[in-house]
């Protein structure tokens, strides 16, 4: 039998089915399992948006192709929300629509770098944004996130290892992060943006979770606002979060100029089209359900309160990060390495987590707490399932 490609090969597992599957030892004696592994939305759908798929589902002509870089529809309302938040004239030729934001950031990565060159990733990374990289034969060059600095990337940094690493073609970005909420301040963003603009890369900025900032008003950044930002800057977004919608698959990138002319080739070679049916629910989404989405927000800030306030009760568990839908622990001294944990936590008390250690390099005494999909009621449970290791 002929052996499957060396990258894949050499690509780790998926993470998230893995650590569900130290779950299935587990025999119910810490209560209810309670499962933080996935960053999906606690409550449903709108009322609304679930009707308007179904009826859009039901249309013969949203069974055909459409157009490669998606409805002009959504295009059109996402630019516009994207220039009220960002006070930006965007419009509606800057933007993409993706089958997801997985792939948006996998056609990015295509479009700025191949075999050969590399891509700056902070660590710890989003567990597919490496994996994507692998795939595609891109180096990965990592930008390590200290505890201590809030997990925030650091421009200095950042600008020795571009010195060090000419092969780099783009930075990396994820704000608020996976997988530790952290949120980059637009002057460290524009400090980046410098930084590519010095060194002539590519900036991609994945703001799947921008739709959940504890502020709202505030712009998350300046970097639209610049002339030369289409030269530039290449910003990811999700609509899964936002819209309870991750089944329907939809992420958009937002971009122009020479990448937008590239990303059309690998827009129609990776996905022919977005699929249609959603595309037209959530066209009327993202202006008709405005109020819904910021109570929603309102509502992830309270509960990444609420977590802080119940994580405060175990101190040796230390929060190091928190925000949007995730919490980074600090594993208690004492205790064997993240991987090992998670794995007793899930087969012992029922609490699935995922382990730092999927998250790249240096990440061996953390776990990543997914407390979005969960109600309160629910998280209050993690300090006694916590305390099963006896620390």
């Amino acid at each position: 039998m002929p052996a499957p490609s060396p990258r894949l090969l050499r690509t780790a597992t998926p993470a998230i089915p893995a650590a569900r599957r130290w779950a299935a030892a587990y025999g119910g004696g810490a209560g209810p399992a309670l499962d933080l592994t996935q960053a999906v939305p606690g409550y449903p759908p709108h009322p609304e948006l679930l009707e308007r798929l179904a009826a859009a589902a039901a249309r013969p002509a949203n069974a055909g192709y459409g157009p490669i870089e998606g409805e002009r529809a959504l295009r059109e309302a996402l630019a516009d929300d994207l220039s009220r938040s960002y006070g930006a004239a965007i419009g509606p030729d800057d933007v993409a629509i993706t089958a997801g934001c997985n792939l948006a950031f996998t056609m990015a990565a295509t479009v700025v770098a191949g075999s050969g060159e590399a891509v700056l990733l902070p660590t710890p990374w989003y567990f597919n944004h490496r994996m994507a990289l692998e795939m595609a034969g891109i180096g990965v060059v990592p930008l390590p996130c200290r505890a201590e600095e809030g997990f925030l990337a650091d421009p200095e940094a950042a600008a020795a290892l571009l010195d060090r690493h000419p092969a780099i073609r783009a930075i990396v970005l994820i704000t608020p992060n996976n997988p530790t909420g952290a949120i980059l301040s637009p002057e460290r963003l524009e400090r980046f943006a410098q930084l590519a603009r010095e060194r002539d890369v590519w900036l991609i900025l994945d703001e799947t979770y921008r739709d959940f900032l504890p502020e709202a008003g505030a712009a998350p950044h300046a970097l639209f606002q610049a002339t030369d930002w289409r030269d530039r800057v290449v910003q990811l977004y999700s609509f899964s979060k936002s819209y309870c919608v991750p089944g329907h698959r939809l992420g958009a990138i937002t971009a122009g100029g020479a990448f937008r002319a590239e990303l059309l080739k690998a827009l129609d070679t990776f996905q022919i089209c977005p699929g249609r049916a959603p595309q037209e629910a959530v066209a009327w989404a993202v202006p008709g359900l405005r109020p819904w989405r910021d109570a929603n927000r309102q509502l992830m800030a309270e509960r990444a309160a609420a977590f802080a306030a119940i994580m405060a009760t175990v101190p040796t568990w230390r929060v190091e990060a928190i925000g949007a839908y995730f919490a980074y622990l600090r594993i208690p001294d004492g205790l064997p390495d993240a991987e090992a944990v998670a794995e007793r936590l899930a087969a012992e008390a029922g609490l699935m987590v995922l382990p730092g250690s999927f998250f790249g390099p240096g990440q061996e005494r953390h776990l990543r707490v997914a407390f979005a999909n969960a109600p309160e009621d629910a998280l209050r449970a993690v300090p006694a399932r916590l305390r099963a290791l006896g620390a």
